[in-house]
C-alpha cells in the first residue's frame, strides 16, 4: 500500500489489518470511539493516534454493522480525497443507505474479509488473520476500476485472495456460508445448556466441531443476522424443510421411504461437503488417517516431523483429546495418493493407525 491508511474501529478486524499493515512498512492512523480500545490496540502496535497534517488516501472502517453507513458518510465527507471501504459483513444494505443519506458514493467502495475469531477486540487481533482467506470487493455502477485496484493491494498486502461480487450476491453467498451456520451452531449449542453432565462428558470433536462458532458474540450477531434478514431466512427455509424430512422419517423409521429419506439426507451431505474448497481453494478429495498419539511432551512434534521427512504433504490436521485418556488422535489428510505409502512407512516407525477415510 502507498500512501497513510486510516483505520476507524480498532477491534479484532481492525487491529488485525493494522498489526499487518504496519508490518509492511505502512503509515497506519488508528481512530475508535472507544478510548481504551484505540490506546491498547496502539501498544499491541496497530497503529498511530491522529495527527495533525494526517492524509489518509484510504479508509478502512471497521465498526459494527449498524453504525458503518453512517461512519462511512462522516468519512467521506471529512476527507473528500480518499477512498472509504469497510469490511462490514453485509453490504447492499449499506450502501442502499449511503444511497439514502445522499453521501457520495464515488468514493465509496465496500468490501468483506472472511476471517474472524470468536473473541473480539484488539487484543485478539493478529497480523496473519487474513492470510489465505477470501477478500470479497463488491463493486457497484459508481465504483471504478482504479479503486477496485487499490483494495485487491490491501487484500494482498494482508496475504488474502481478493474475490469480486456484486452486493447482492454477497449478502447471499455469506448468508450460506456464514451466518447460517452461525445460528446452526448457536442452536445445538443451547441444547447443552439443560444436558446431564453424563450426557456432555461424552463430548467427541464432533460436537466441538460444530458448536466452536456458538461462542460468538450476541450483540454483534443480532446486528449482522438483521441486516441480512431476507437471506439468512431464505437459506434457513430450506433448511427448515430438510430438517422436518428427517424428522418425519425419524418418527416413522420403519414405514416405508424413511430409511431412504435418512440416507439421501446423510448422503447429500457428503456431496455438499465435497464442494468446500480445500487448501490454497481448490475442491479436492483427501484420504484422511485417524493416528494415536501418546500423551507426552514432543510426541505430535515428532508425528509431524517423521511425516515431513517422508516427503508427504498435509492438506489439513484436525486433533482430537478427550479428557481423561492417555492418548490424542490426530487426523491428518493426505492426496490418495500419498495414503498407502505414509501408512506403511508410519507404522514402521511405530505409529498405531486407528482408522483410515479415503
Amino acid at each position: 500500500m502507498n500512501g497513510q491508511v486510516r483505520i476507524v474501529g480498532a477491534g479484532l478486524l481492525g487491529a488485525s489489518i493494522g498489526l499487518a499493515l504496519v508490518g509492511k512498512g505502512v503509515d497506519v492512523i488508528l481512530f475508535d470511539a472507544s478510548k481504551a480500545s484505540l490506546r491498547l490496540a496502539i501498544d499491541y502496535g496497530a497503529g498511530r493516534a491522529a495527527a495533525s497534517g494526517d492524509s489518509p488516501s484510504l479508509i478502512v472502517v471497521a465498526v459494527p454493522p449498524d453504525e458503518t453507513a453512517d461512519v462511512v458518510a462522516d468519512e467521506l465527507a471529512t476527507w473528500p480525497d480518499a477512498l472509504i471501504t469497510d469490511v462490514a459483513s453485509v453490504k447492499s444494505g449499506i450502501l442502499a443507505d449511503l444511497r439514502d443519506a445522499g453521501a457520495d458514493t464515488a468514493r465509496y467502495l465496500g468490501s468483506h474479509p472472511m476471517a474472524g475469531r470468536e473473541r473480539g477486540g484488539p487484543i485478539s487481533a493478529r497480523a496473519d488473520l487474513f492470510l489465505g482467506r477470501p477478500w470479497v470487493i463488491c463493486p457497484h455502477a459508481h465504483s471504478t476500476a482504479d479503486q477496485h485496484r487499490v483494495l485487491e493491494d490491501l487484500a494482498l498486502d494482508l496475504g488474502a485472495v481478493a474475490v469480486t461480487m456484486s452486493p447482492d450476491e454477497h449478502d447471499a453467498s455469506v448468508a450460506l456460508v456464514s451466518h447460517v451456520p452461525q445460528i446452526v451452531s448457536s442452536v445445538l449449542a443451547k441444547q447443552l445448556a439443560a444436558a446431564p453432565d453424563s450426557a456432555v462428558g461424552l463430548t467427541g470433536q464432533g460436537l466441538r466441531d460444530t458448536t466452536r462458532i456458538a461462542a460468538s458474540d450476541p450483540t454483534l450477531w443480532v446486528q449482522i443476522l438483521g441486516a441480512n434478514a431476507p437471506a439468512v431466512s431464505s437459506v434457513l427455509s430450506a433448511y427448515r424443510d430438510d430438517l422436518d424430512a428427517v424428522i418425519a422419517a425419524l418418527e416413522a423409521p420403519e414405514a416405508q421411504g424413511s430409511r431412504r429419506a435418512l440416507a439421501e439426507a446423510i448422503a447429500g451431505g457428503n456431496a455438499g461437503v465435497a464442494r468446500l474448497p480445500g487448501k490454497h481453494g481448490t475442491a479436492k478429495h483427501f484420504s484422511t488417517l485417524v493416528i494415536m498419539v501418546s500423551d507426552v511432551p514432543g510426541e505430535l512434534a515428532r508425528l509431524l516431523t517423521e511425516i515431513g521427512e517422508l516427503g508427504v504433504n498435509m492438506e489439513d490436521l484436525r486433533l482430537e483429546h478427550s479428557p481423561g485418556a492417555q492418548f490424542g488422535l490426530a487426523e491428518i489428510a493426505v492426496l490418495p495418493e500419498a495414503e498407502k505409502r505414509l501408512v506403511a512407512e508410519l507404522e514402521a516407525r511405530g505409529w498405531k493407525i486407528a482408522g483410515e477415510n479415503a
